[in-house]
């Protein structure tokens, strides 16, 4: 069976490239492993699919290329997709952040993405598993593919099987292995919007914290800072602003801690001036501005449960310290299991940031999150998998 193009991977990113070189005319083949088609979206956004946001730019995203993202995102941008989803007439709303989620349930991106490969005429495997790649110069169809649904072979090749997270659901190294089948480098890959593992021994003083979720700043390195909830849990630290710091400091080749600014927006000196002749213990004072419990059971670890106007210059300083600036050391992630994304892939380097092709290996296309490319959270991923795979399918 001979196709123009031949797609692996029907994910977010692999639809829409499919449906896109199909709409230009060209053959097309989507081939999927998995039995059930799209899970990764189906779950995505607690079952409503945060399908892109109202904001999105290069700076929203970690690569050792910051600016590679940034042709496929001028070129189909989240306004586009935005469109795309009004026309299929998917209801949706914003929560905070820019982030838009569909009113009803993820399946209609699913089917979104469907019926534009039906239109285009697109043709599946699924559930199929691609067995063996070969790759042969002196024919048109340059690709040859053994799989459990027959031989088949293409003119152009796109890869789009995602990363290592969630691997319950099918993840697989795939991708990384065909790259390396054709040499092209590979960045490490890692976790990334993961939550944070802490040591033990920090755990244990900890342990009263667990369950509380506070509004903070995190920060980790030269990351922007993330004003969202963490969640002090009984394995770590979890909640959107330790994912968002994660996949910075999973990024970082020395690792540092984080830090939390516990009272984000406050000068947290000024505010315990203010309150210097208090007679009130810092517990009570804090919790105006924080959960009763956290106050309490913070106050206790760090041991500024005193009255404020018994507590010195160097007591006021330290606390205000701690209170802004909280140091936490990770001491590792929870792993791929209950990582969002993947952060590495495909070097960028040996990819056209106009067409996502393979410099050095005609024919060959990498999208989505196989790449080194990986977005925070809040919408952002999906759309680099809208944008790569548009990109892609209006070249392969």
């Amino acid at each position: 069976m001979r196709y123009d193009v031949i797609v692996i991977g029907a994910g977010a990113a692999g639809m829409m490239c499919a449906a896109q070189a199909g709409s230009r005319g060209r053959s097309v083949l989507l081939i999927e492993h998995a039995v059930k088609l799209g899970e990764r979206i189906r779950i995505s956004g607690g079952g409503r699919c945060n399908f892109t946001n109202r904001s999105v730019g290069p700076a929203n995203f970690i690569s050792n290329n910051p600016h590679f993202c940034r042709s496929a995102l001028a070129c189909f941008p989240e306004r586009d997709f935005i469109a795309m989803v009004e026309r299929h007439g998917i209801r949706y709303h914003e929560k905070t952040l820019g982030q838009l989620f569909c009113d009803g349930s993820s399946a209609e991106i699913i089917d979104l993405l469907k019926a534009q490969c039906d239109e285009a005429s697109v043709r599946w495997a699924h559930p199929c598993s691609v067995t063996s790649i070969s790759r042969n110069e002196s024919k048109a169809e340059r690709y040859s593919l053994e799989t459990t649904k027959g031989a088949f072979e293409c003119e152009s090749l796109v890869v789009a099987t995602g990363g290592l997270a969630l691997p319950q659901i099918g993840a697989s190294p795939f991708g990384y292995k065909v790259a390396e089948q054709f040499g092209l480098p590979i960045v490490p890959p890692k976790p990334a919007l993961v939550p944070l593992a802490l040591d033990p021994a920090l755990l244990v003083s900890l342990k009263a914290l667990s369950g509380v979720s506070i509004d903070v700043v995190a920060r980790c390195g030269r990351d922007p800072g993330f004003r969202e909830s963490m969640l002090v849990t009984h394995r770590g630290l979890s909640g959107p602003a330790v994912l968002q710091v994660s996949s910075y400091w999973q990024w970082l080749e020395a690792k540092h801690a984080i830090t939390i600014d516990l009272l984000p927006g406050t000068d947290a000196r000024a505010w315990l001036e203010r309150r210097r002749q208090s007679k009130l213990a810092l517990p009570a004072a804090l919790s105006e501005l924080v959960p009763r419990r956290f106050a309490t059971e913070w106050c206790a670890l760090l041991g500024y449960d005193r009255p404020l106007n018994e507590m010195s210059n160097r007591d006021i300083e330290a606390a205000a310290v701690a209170l802004n600036r909280w140091p936490l050391m990770p001491s590792g992630t929870l792993g791929y299991a209950k990582a969002e994304v993947t952060l590495g892939g495909i070097d960028t380097t040996a990819l056209s940031s106009k067409t996502m092709e393979s410099v050095s290996v005609p024919g060959l296309f990498f999208i989505g999150e196989v790449v080194d490319v990986t977005g925070w959270l809040g919408g952002y991923n999906f759309q680099w998998a809208w944008s790569s795979g548009w990109v892609a399918g209006q070249h392969a």
